[in-house]
């Protein structure tokens, strides 16, 4: 049996190369192997970032751009374009969670955009997150919460999340009842659909069927992570790793469900403030955004890159630019990562 190329590893803070300068919101990065990069920016679309380091900023021309402030760009998040979780279709166009806006979008390469769905049953859809593609052309994402703001929904314990998914019969709820949904994935084989549930702390996964229904539901993992966990991504080992914002945190999840420190990036005495007002359910606005690293400020989402799969990127909400460094294991290939 082949020992697991993380057991003793950890990331070399000295090692860590930066990418890209003057980004905004940089919470989902796409990768491409030949070492471009496209990552969600808060100015309402996506930035383009080249091997040689130019940027280009993919946007439609009305795109309505929040305040700068804290309160309203991250607490409030409502009414204006707030890209979030980010997917590529096969024709090379990006499906957004436009957390602002509260829709799914899709925005292709000249800067026009198609709203995708902005209702389901009648109603708002909620905080939109993270979109997912499979193999069979499905579009899958989640919302995190209806509530409003979405911070609410920490303290208040609702699990309101859920996941819906589109396809030609239309868009229906996939599977609901949880704890702030946020980013997705599935297995090489897409037999488990794995959920992060960041105000739980935990990893879920569901059973996928053949009939593209979602059955049985379990925890993966730890019933409780030392943080709350935002994005996470496959290596090609089995490894989950899983970024814990705020904390700024990266870990990795064993196929066995073990837990792995790979990074630990976040201000100790912040954390642990932090941690103290999750447990007693007083979260506010001013104890998380001081909860913050200085690497990746509140640490959101990991992605495989480089020709071989073994570049790591990581996202964040706060910073201006990437991190990123050499993993020991290739990253699992995404959807049309070409």
């Amino acid at each position: 049996m082949n020992s697991n190329p993380l057991n003793g590893w950890q990331v070399d803070r000295q090692r860590i190369n930066f990418v890209g300068h003057d980004l905004e919101r940089p919470e989902c990065i796409i990768a491409q192997p030949d070492g471009s990069l496209f990552t969600a920016d808060a100015r309402g679309g996506v930035m383009e970032i080249s091997p040689n380091g130019q940027q280009r900023l993919l946007a439609p021309l009305n795109a309505t751009q929040g305040a700068a402030d804290f309160n309203q760009r991250y607490v409030q998040s409502a009414g204006a374009s707030l890209p979030n979780g980010l997917a590529l279709t096969e024709a090379g166009d990006f499906i957004i969670c436009n957390w602002g806006l509260d829709r799914v979008e899709q925005l292709d390469r000249q800067g026009n955009l198609q709203v995708l769905c902005d209702q389901l049953d009648g109603k708002p859809l909620g905080k939109t997150n993270f979109p997912l593609l499979d193999r069979h052309g499905r579009l899958w994402f989640t919302v995190t919460t209806t509530q409003q703001p979405w911070t609410d929904s920490i303290n208040s314990g609702v699990q309101d999340g859920y996941i819906a998914v589109m396809d030609e019969q239309g868009v229906r709820v996939a599977a609901e009842g949880f704890a702030g949904t946020n980013e997705i994935r599935f297995d090489d084989k897409e037999q488990w659909l794995y959920v992060v549930e960041s105000n739980a702390r935990r990893i879920s996964r569901l059973r996928l069927r053949p009939d593209g229904s979602l059955g049985e539901r379990e925890i993966f993992g730890p019933r409780e992570l030392p943080g709350f966990p935002d994005g996470f991504a496959f290596d090609s080992f089995g490894n989950l790793w899983v970024t814990l914002i705020m904390s700024d945190l990266l870990i990795a999840l064993t196929p066995d469900g073990d837990l792995l420190t790979l990074l630990d990036d976040g201000d100790p005495q912040a954390t642990a403030t932090l941690n103290a007002h999750y447990r007693a359910r007083t979260l506010t606005p001013e104890v998380m955004q001081a909860a913050r690293g200085s690497l990746a400020p509140w640490m959101a989402s990991i992605t495989f890159g480089g020709p071989d799969l073994r570049t790591v990127y990581l996202g964040s909400l706060m910073g201006t630019r990437i991190p990123c460094f050499r993993s020991p294991v290739a990253g699992q290939p995404l959807i049309h990562w070409r």
